[in-house]
């Protein structure tokens, strides 16, 4: 499929709301594994072009739904530990390289729809500080977030940035509790 390609392409999408936050989804197969919209180029897309469809695809979200704020200048690299990746492509897939756009929401969130397709991959959303604890996200995609977040976080206004803290206190991690967004939770017919 991708031939000697070690990395395949991908884009991340950063959906950032009014209130300077950023959305957060929780993986429908991986219950307590909170990442960012993402997924990969097709062949004959352009990053940008991927990055609309993977948001429809993910969350519901349109091109008319949000504005590009701005984008990684290049790749950022992971790699995916070999339990994670399928067997038919090992030896021939070593990680991701992605191209990270930053949006800004210009709708209500009550747009959002993690069932806009018949295959989701999220069961649950929700708002975060943009500095996103990385105790959160699974364990070999915290470099390139943090990468990526510290990269684009220059095309924020300072009332968007509250001090930058990618780690939960051990303390209180595991007593914080999350306020999710599942789609169980809500009438997606009702803005909220």
């Amino acid at each position: 499929m991708w031939g000697m390609v070690r990395y395949r392409p991908n884009v991340a999408a950063l959906v950032l709301n009014p209130a300077g936050c950023l959305l957060i989804c929780e993986r429908a197969t991986i219950p307590g594994a909170w990442q960012f919209p993402q997924g990969g180029i097709d062949s004959g897309e352009s990053p940008e072009q991927a990055m609309f469809r993977e948001l429809f695809e993910e969350v519901g979200l349109q091109a008319e739904h949000v504005n590009i704020v701005a984008r990684t200048r290049d790749w950022l690299h992971y790699e995916v530990p070999d339990r994670y990746i399928r067997r038919d492509a090992r030896g021939h897939y070593k990680g991701q390289k992605q191209i990270w756009f930053l949006l800004r929401l210009v709708v209500p969130d009550w747009n959002l729809n993690l069932r806009a397709t018949s295959h989701p991959e999220f069961d649950a959303w929700r708002w975060n500080d943009y500095w996103v604890p990385l105790d959160m996200v699974v364990e070999f995609k915290r470099g390139v977030y943090e990468m990526a977040l510290t990269e684009l976080s220059v095309h924020l206004p300072p009332s968007a940035l509250k001090p930058k803290r990618l780690r939960r206190p051990r303390a209180s991690a595991s007593s914080e509790i999350f306020a999710a967004k599942r789609v169980s939770d809500r009438n997606p017919l009702t803005p909220e």
